[in-house]
């Protein structure tokens, strides 16, 4: 079975592998299944990845498995590379503020070091 790739998607440090690594067998496979979708398909639903109003080029990977709402926090690079940032599990309706930041933070050095 060929795969038709549309969006490439890397780690930035070790800070995703971090977060999944600690998750339950069927909250990585909804991650998994979740981040394939988005390396796949051309429109992905706003159920799953969505752009972070007020951010300079947020988006977040958004997972539910039963009533746990999980979400990861990713940039574009170059058009069709998607980078993986950090992640944790929303338990509020808001999105913590200092998650949001964190993600910004991290879009920051990669890019620097990128540059560098």
């Amino acid at each position: 079975m060929e795969e038709n790739f549309i969006r490439n998607i890397i780690y930035y440090r070790d800070h995703y592998l971090k977060f999944f690594g600690k998750q339950r067998p069927e909250v990585k496979k909804k991650l998994n299944w979740t981040l394939y979708l988005i390396a796949t398909v051309e429109r992905v639903p706003e159920k799953y990845f969505k752009h972070i109003t007020g951010s300079d080029g947020i988006y977040e990977v958004r997972v539910e498995v039963g009533s746990d709402i999980f979400r990861v926090f990713c940039f574009f690079d170059k058009g069709n590379l998607v980078v993986l940032a950090n992640g944790f599990q929303k338990k509020t309706q808001k999105t913590p503020k200092n998650e949001i930041e964190q993600a910004e933070k991290l879009k920051a050095q990669y890019f620097n070091e990128k540059g560098n």
